[in-house]
């Protein structure tokens, strides 16, 4: 289905044209270049007084907004760096304190363990000498009786061996004098 085109017509024996864009039309070109200047200027106005204005102050408030920002993390970063040299610094008496705590304990248990080993010593001293002592007594206590025993038995072998009683000055003074070397 076609469309008819639709042609103005002029008065009397002009050929039809084509309708043109109006821009372009020479006869309301002036009146446009007038029309075009007066929206500019209040456009111009418009922005300049009050959109401009506000986008500015707009810009600033960010501008401030992010100085103040940068200003608080700025803050709070050298808050931060102080609170880690106050922990690195409590954690450093800390472990001083610690060490010297244990150097101390070391220092009290050492002195406990020598005093412990004196005290057993003297105690094992005490006792060694009053061991001795029961030795020397025994000792002493079996060469009587060594002596005795001894002078018993030199007396029965005389006796066996030669058939006669030994006196017993004579068994003793001889028994002494072999104990003694």
């Amino acid at each position: 289905m076609a469309t008819p085109t639709t042609h103005t017509t002029s008065s009397v024996g002009q050929a039809p044209h084509p309708k043109s864009f109006p821009p372009f039309e020479s006869h309301t070109f002036a009146s446009q270049l007038v029309w075009l200047t007066i929206t500019f200027v209040i456009l111009y106005v418009l922005m300049s007084k009050a959109a401009l204005p506000r986008i500015g102050g707009i810009l600033e408030e960010r501008r401030g907004r992010i100085e103040g920002d940068l200003a608080a993390a700025e803050r709070l970063k050298s808050e931060s760096d102080a609170a880690l040299a106050a922990y690195e610094k409590a954690l450093s008496e800390a472990r001083a304190r610690a060490q010297a705590i244990a150097n101390e304990t070391r220092d009290k248990m050492a002195a406990e363990a020598e005093t412990r080993r004196k005290a057993l010593e003297a105690d094992l001293n005490t006792k060694l000498a009053s061991a001795e002592q029961q030795i020397a007594t025994k000792r002493t206590a079996a060469m009587a009786n060594v002596q005795g025993i001894a002078e018993q038995a030199a007396s029965a072998i005389v006796e066996r061996l030669i058939g006669m009683v030994p006196s017993q000055a004579d068994v003793s003074a001889a028994v002494s004098g072999v104990l003694k070397h």
